[in-house]
């Protein structure tokens, strides 16, 4: 397994669908209808693929135990009620038991974990670590772990449920008041007293579109009494979530993707962060968060190694392609995090968001281009790709509870038409592929693992280009925008454009870059494309624009030395 010196490139992906080559998957299909991919497919073959595409890490998404209608009864795991499930299948973030793995995902139920496990070994024997996800703000309406060590309560076990509020309760209750979902059957399904829901909704009534299928975990925060905190003594609920996160740490996993990290109280971060990584220091932790202003805390406080940058540099690349910024606004968001910009992770799609290749985003894969290339070579931080983007994957299949929306299912049965073809089985040699998933796949392969072999783009300094040539009449920087990459005299000019036209630009160098860097300029030199291979002379100082023309929706990456 390498080392930590590479740059973190991610690759997430659903092993439910990962796997499953059945092309006659029905909307709302069973499992036993649509079928199902399992971590067997993850085999030394498929591995040595994804790694050959840059990724150092894995994210299995869905790996921990989640509430479905699949019936595993017979295997000592009670059934879920459907009226409190999404989807056939069930969310990966509706926890049944986080001392499980899914029953979904095995060959052999009865020894499941033994599987991921093996999963494991052989995804450090490819050179890559595990990812996995952490869900601590809500757990499914039914949870029941039959998996937990010997000694180990339960969640709920030993709750006062006549208190609305405990700060060695579980979970927060509604005393007096039964569940009454709004707008779905519940059928037979009774919960009294009610809990809230885990989308902070504190009432007997959550709405079909509330986190309904979940109930929040109580980390000491009475949200109905002036969101006071109980932390002294410890909650018990902060006891129990160390203790699961250990777990998992135990069974070789290298890092958690914690879901929702901003609804838990950052104080409870730092507790347990700093005790996990006491007795494992290389795990990492990476907070999904959409709140700006709490960005700094949860890493200065937190202990987190990264957090998502979403809502600041996700929305603005999805804005520029979509044409609905400048590109000159990139400027401003890296910016707007400039002291944590090493902590921050980069990405343009996963379970969440919508395909770029979708009707709802940019409705062809080609235009993420220019976009990737940014998100890859911008910085030092870690990047991240969903599985099929490499391939233009646009998610708009009618799955069943997902429906048309652009995403690719995670609560549904179902088959990923581009990943099945590139698997062909297992051989992984592109025979089904059309030329334009061969090309893309070999652009996203070229551009993630350029972030890692190339020194100035692994680890150098960043100089945005974009303020000495706002004014440029020869560069649009509502569509260009252009950076240099640095590493002692190494240099990597990188320039994008977001316009679906090719473009002839004519960038202007601005003498302080020289100054700041002791770098002497030069009237021409010898570049190296390294998208294409090819060489391109350009020139590169302050009384001389540096012209080249950059193809529509993509970008240019010249290395040189000066």
């Amino acid at each position: 397994m390498e080392g930590n010196t590479n740059r973190i490139i991610i690759y997430q992906v659903l092993p439910r669908l990962f796997g499953n080559d059945n092309r006659t998957c029905q909307p709302w299909g069973t499992k036993l209808v649509n079928g199902c991919g399992r971590l067997a497919d993850f085999t030394p073959r498929a591995l040595e693929q994804i790694h050959s595409l840059g990724a150092t890490h894995v994210w299995y998404t869905g790996i921990i135990e989640q509430a479905t209608q699949t019936d595993y009864s017979l295997y000592g795991i009670a059934a879920d009620h459907p009226a409190v499930v999404k989807g056939i299948a069930g969310s990966p973030y509706a926890i049944r038991d986080y001392y499980d793995v899914s029953p979904d995902l095995a060959t052999s139920i009865p020894a499941r974990m033994n599987e991921f496990c093996a999963l494991v070994r052989r995804t450090h024997e490819a050179g890559m670590r595990v990812i996995i996800d952490f869900v601590p703000n809500h757990v499914a309406r039914q949870y029941h772990s039959d998996s937990r060590p010997d000694g180990v309560v339960d969640l709920g076990e030993q709750d006062d449920t006549t208190q609305a509020f405990s700060p060695q309760n579980n979970f927060y209750y509604l005393p007096g008041q039964p569940l009454v979902i709004q707008d779905i059957d519940q059928g037979d399904y009774h919960e009294q007293p009610a809990r809230a829901t885990g989308n902070d909704q504190f009432t007997a009534h959550p709405h079909r579109d509330d986190w309904y299928e979940t109930v929040k975990l109580n980390y000491g925060v009475d949200y109905q009494g002036g969101h006071t905190h109980h932390f002294d003594p410890v909650p018990r609920t902060w006891k129990m979530m160390l203790h699961i996160l250990l777990h998992w740490a135990s069974k070789g996993v290298d890092g958690f993707r914690c879901d929702m990290a901003e609804m838990v109280p950052v104080e409870f971060w730092k507790w347990a962060i700093t005790q996990v990584k006491a007795q494992y220091p290389e795990i990492i932790f990476i907070a999904e968060i959409y709140n700006p202003q709490a960005y700094n805390n949860y890493i200065e406080q937190g202990h987190f190694d990264y957090l998502y940058d979403k809502v600041g540099m996700y929305d603005c690349l999805r804005a520029v392609t979509e044409g609905r910024q400048q590109a000159s606004d990139i400027t401003h968001q890296w910016q707007a995090t400039d002291s944590i910009r090493n902590h921050m992770l980069y990405f343009l799609e996963n379970h969440d968001e919508q395909r770029i290749a979708s009707d709802f985003f940019a409705g062809d894969a080609e235009r993420g281009r220019a976009a990737m290339t940014v998100a890859a070579c911008l910085g030092t931080n870690p990047v991240m790709i969903y599985f099929g983007q490499e391939l233009g994957e646009r998610g708009m299949d009618n799955e069943g509870f997902s429906g048309r929306d652009g995403r690719t299912t995670i609560f549904d049965y179902w088959m990923v038409d581009k990943i099945r073809r590139w698997r062909n089985k297992g051989r992984f040699d592109n025979r089904q592929l059309t030329p334009q998933e061969v090309s893309l796949q070999q652009f996203y392969s070229r551009l993630l693992n350029l972030a890692n072999s190339e020194p100035a783009l692994r680890e150098g300094e960043m100089y945005d280009l974009m303020y000495a040539n706002l004014r440029n009449p020869n560069f649009n920087p509502g569509k260009q925008f252009a950076f240099v990459r640095r590493l002692g005299n190494e240099i990597v000019l990188c320039v994008v454009n977001f316009d679906n036209q090719d473009a002839t630009v004519s960038i202007d160098i601005p003498e302080h870059l020289f100054e700041c860097w002791g770098l002497t300029p030069a009237d021409e030199v010898k570049a190296e494309g390294l998208l294409t291979g090819c060489p391109f002379p350009i020139s590169f100082c302050a009384d001389k624009p540096t012209r080249l023309l950059v193809p529509a929706n993509n970008g240019r990456l010249l290395k040189f030395t000066l």
